[in-house]
């Protein structure tokens, strides 16, 4: 089964089986996902944060990192893409307990790059709070097993 298929058939579940043990651990609920776009929900832990009890810019990173590389899965390719770049605005504080929203989008699909950016939102999408892009690169290595 397709990545993609895979995905539609969590839509309102949290991820368990993804071939990113960092998703794992992540632990997204799915809430939307289309080839290209896709739309996943945090709920923030205390491991999350930072010394403040926000969440840690680190995390805020591997959670656009980790959504871009699921989008890009998510077109059906039969090769892995790496990040060979990420770039991340950061713009406003989430606390523990809270949840945030993250939306996903292939912006541009080249034969060797894709384009992809993130958006970070509170729970009720009124504060965005961080944005991100990263070019991704074709390798000539298979993707991984699919287990979501």
């Amino acid at each position: 089964m397709d990545v993609l298929k895979m995905l539609q058939m969590g839509i309102g579940h949290e991820v368990k089986g993804s071939p990113s043990a960092f998703m794992n651990w992540l632990k997204p609920t799915i809430l939307k996902a289309e080839k290209g776009k896709i739309t996943l929900k945090y709920t923030i832990r205390d491991e999350m944060t930072n010394a403040m009890g926000n969440l840690h810019g680190g995390v805020t990173s591997g959670i656009v990192d980790d959504i871009l590389g699921a989008t890009v899965f998510s077109l059906g390719e039969n090769h892995f893409y790496a990040t060979i770049n990420l770039s991340i605005d950061y713009l406003s504080a989430v606390k523990n307990g809270e949840t945030v929203i993250a939306h996903s989008k292939i912006i541009k699909h080249g034969k060797q790059l894709i384009h992809a950016e993130c958006e970070i939102w509170n729970a009720d999408e009124t504060r965005l709070v961080a944005r991100g892009q990263s070019n991704l690169l074709r390798t000539e290595f298979s993707k991984p097993e699919n287990k979501i």
